[in-house]
């Protein structure tokens, strides 16, 4: 045997190989099975090239990703790599081996799988069978390209480059710039672009089998297929089952070893900086004003992207500048200002750029983990994203702490764009990851501020980790099976400042009165079959949209010239929408009557309630690379996609479903896994992902667990492979 496949009832790949090599390059041969067509995406994605299959609308991706030097990054990571750590080196070159193997075969592979039906939560789902091609590459006419040892690292970068959400920096650069410096704390919050995670960590001492249990559920962009894979890798030196990024070997952020588990969320730190740069063009290339008042050679050449035209017809080419200063890559702008001739060009500097490391040296140690201690050691050379992680062992032992590399820096890097020819703006060294403890007997981690406070600057609300906390005090003992009540918890902790408000109003119409009376006995839980839910979000929309519009902050909604991968950071609604807490609460807000504001969107809602419930509105919207085709109707209208499923939640919610107030009440966001650990027996443990464990369309573990997703019950996380149905020899 040098490795075997099998799947469990869910379709999900568990592997045995005699060696960490073979286990890795049977992981890279599985993936490459399950998910062929997100494995070509993300490649392209992280070398620039998508917009060459997915049309202009991936072209200001691509810019970002060439001028940002993501695959040169990857290729210097994986060099350093293989000069310091030739063991990982080699295993991730063993991984791609298996993705080259597996994508060989994508296009040639017979069709056996069967139409997606949706399964009750209480049947025993059939094992899969080997999958069909991905029906993608027939419609784009892609073929599946080659990877090569550093294309996992440019995957990680491509995935996590806006992670930490520096274009915010613009956002309070542009917002001071029409309101002034005190509106950057009033738009504080978990922004757009952002990320995050619940999770939490029960000490034995507070569980029914004396051991601890680890729970919790990433929240990221819904994409299909997802963006974490199910998975279980075992050989001699380990056995472990978690949650895996396809494209990147190993099991990164959420692992079972079955003596020791660890589970991450977004510590929400701020690790990359933006710098305005000077640039000018000389006979010899581009210079850069520096610092010490000298201007300094720019490394500069030019890339060609080719765009796809409509309906796979001939694309367009352009030409895109890369330009590098001592800072970092110029993202935007260049010598001649910005597209709108803004004088302005804008660097970017971020940590793998500056180290040549990724972090993925902690991806072995992680997988040969027995105790806190070795996740704790192995955790010491994680760069990025910066986590908070918890981790327990069958021992007892238990960790609570920061993960990942930040600069030490002034303060005013950390704020906005700093200017690249001003001295006092450069990096000194690395702040050390910070540590926590458990409070009677539990550490909830939810993006707030904790831990990592000293190395962010805006973090999520509060409520989620303060209504995660509450539930938990709620009961002297927990088990796996109860940790489900409290991932599918709906009550909306930030609904109360929009409420208060409505408490002061007099002089309303019959309807508006009856209105504000019906939500102020509303039992504040956003749930999917919720008429008042779906009131009080038509309210929030409506005052969001009004303070959006009034003459002080309108203003603010043209935002400056910035590409547009950028854009939705300088979006105004949006970020109204999200601060709508902070907004109503001030003592102040540059004068605007906040109280006529709510009255009036009050009196609008009340004429023109809406229709249904809440998840009549609220319904999951997958990204897709490339999505369904929509058949056109045929009274020659245009086509509509088909509505996702109903959801419960909100944005505030530890059900985090997250529409943007305001703009849609439609969900791109939400838990992208669940999981439970449980170390009194890894049996014991649970998970779901909102879809499945198949990429591919048509195949029966496609959609199959969406219906365990939608009602909050997980799939049982089984190792035994006597209990699993072997699929083949790799």
């Amino acid at each position: 045997m040098s490795a075997e496949t099998y799947r469990d009832a869910w379709g999900i790949p568990h592997l045995r190989a005699d060696s960490v090599q073979e286990l890795a390059r049977a992981q890279g041969r599985v993936t490459a099975r399950d998910r062929a067509w997100q494995l070509e995406v993300e490649r392209h994605r992280a070398v620039g090239t998508s917009a060459s299959f997915l049309g202009p609308g991936a072209l200001s991706w691509d810019r970002l990703a060439r001028r940002a030097r993501l695959a040169d990054t990857a290729r210097r990571c994986q060099a350093a790599l293989e000069e310091k750590d030739p063991e990982t080196a080699a295993w991730i070159r063993a991984y791609v081996d298996g993705v080259n193997e597996g994508l060989s075969t994508t296009l040639t592979t017979p069709t056996t799988t069967t139409p997606t039906t949706t399964t009750p939560t209480t049947t025993t789902p059939t094992p899969a069978t080997p999958e069909a091609p991905a029906p993608e590459f027939t419609r784009t006419g892609l073929t599946p390209g080659r990877w090569e040892p550093w294309t996992p690292l440019a995957v990680w970068l491509a995935t996590h480059i806006l992670f930490a959400g520096f274009p915010a920096k613009l956002w309070r650069e542009h917002i001071t710039t029409h309101l002034g410096p005190e509106a950057v704390a009033l738009f504080a919050t978990d922004g757009p672009g952002t990320a995050g995670s619940n999770g939490w960590l029960v000490s034995g001492d507070r569980t029914t089998t004396g051991h601890a249990l680890i729970a919790g559920d990433p929240h990221r962009w819904i994409e299909d297929p997802g963006v974490y894979q199910q998975i279980h890798l075992s050989c001699p030196e380990f056995d472990v089952v978690g949650l895996a990024v396809p494209g990147i070997p190993g099991i990164a952020h959420f692992g079972h070893t079955g003596t020791v588990a660890w589970a991450i969320t977004n510590a929400m730190s701020d690790y990359q900086d933006l710098y305005h740069e000077r640039l000018r063009r000389t006979g010899a290339g581009v210079e850069a004003l520096g610092p010490d008042g000298v201007w300094h050679r720019a490394a500069r050449h030019t890339e060609l992207i080719r765009v796809a035209g409509e309906k796979g017809t001939e694309g367009e080419t352009v030409e895109v500048e890369v330009i590098e200063t001592d800072r970092g890559p110029v993202i935007a702008g260049g010598p001649e200002g910005l597209d709108d001739g803004t004088p302005a060009a804008l660097s970017l500097r971020y940590p793998p750029r500056v180290t040549a490391d990724l972090g993925f040296g902690a991806l072995l140690p992680l997988l040969r983990a027995r105790r806190v201690a070795d996740v704790d050691r192995a955790l010491d050379a994680w760069a990025e994203p910066v986590n908070v992680v918890q981790a327990a062992d069958t021992e007892g032992g238990l960790l609570h702490r920061v993960a990942g590399r930040v600069p030490i820096r002034p303060d005013a890097n950390r704020l906005r764009p700093v200017p690249a020819w001003e001295p006092g703006h450069a990096w000194d060294g690395w702040h050390t990851p910070p540590r926590a403890g458990l409070t009677d007997g539990v550490a909830v981690m939810a993006n707030q501020r904790g831990p990592a406070t000293p190395l962010g600057i805006e973090f999520a609300p509060p409520h989620r980790a303060d209504r995660i906390t509450e539930l938990l005090a709620g009961r002297e003992r927990w088990s796996a099976a109860d940790m489900p009540a409290i991932h599918t918890d709906t009550r909306l902790g930030s609904a109360a400042a929009l409420l208060d408000r409505l408490t002061t109003l007099d002089g309303l119409t019959p309807e508006a009165a009856a209105l504000r009376d019906r939500l102020l006995a509303w039992d504040r839980h956003m749930d999917a079959d919720s008429t008042d839910a779906a009131h009080y979000a038509a309210l929030r929309t409506a005052v969001v949209r009004r303070l959006a519009a009034h003459p002080v902050l309108a203003p603010a909604s043209v935002p400056p010239a910035y590409p547009e991968v950028l854009q939705p950071w300088l979006a105004l609604v949006p970020r109204v929408g999200h601060a709508l807490e902070h907004l109503l609460r001030a003592e102040d807000l540059y004068g605007i009557d906040r109280a006529a504001a709510v009255r009036a969107a009050l009196e609008e809602v009340a004429a023109r309630p809406p229709a249904g419930t809440w998840g009549d509105t609220h319904r999951l919207t997958a990204w897709r690379a490339l999505p369904d085709p929509t058949p056109t109707p045929t009274d020659g209208s245009a086509p509509a996609p088909a509505p996702g499923p109903r959801l419960s939640g909100d944005h505030d919610c530890v059900l985090c479903t997250s529409p943007v107030p305001g703009v849609t009440d439609l969900a791109a966001r939400g838990p992208a896994a669940r999981y439970v650990w449980d170390l009194a027996d890894r049996s014991g443990s649970r998970w779901a992902v909102p879809h499945g464990a198949s990429g591919v369309p048509g195949s029966p573990h496609h959609q199959d667990q969406q219906p365990l997703w939608l009602a909050g019950e997980l799939a049982p996380v089984v190792t035994d492979f006597d209990q699993l149905t072997k699929e083949s020899d790799v």
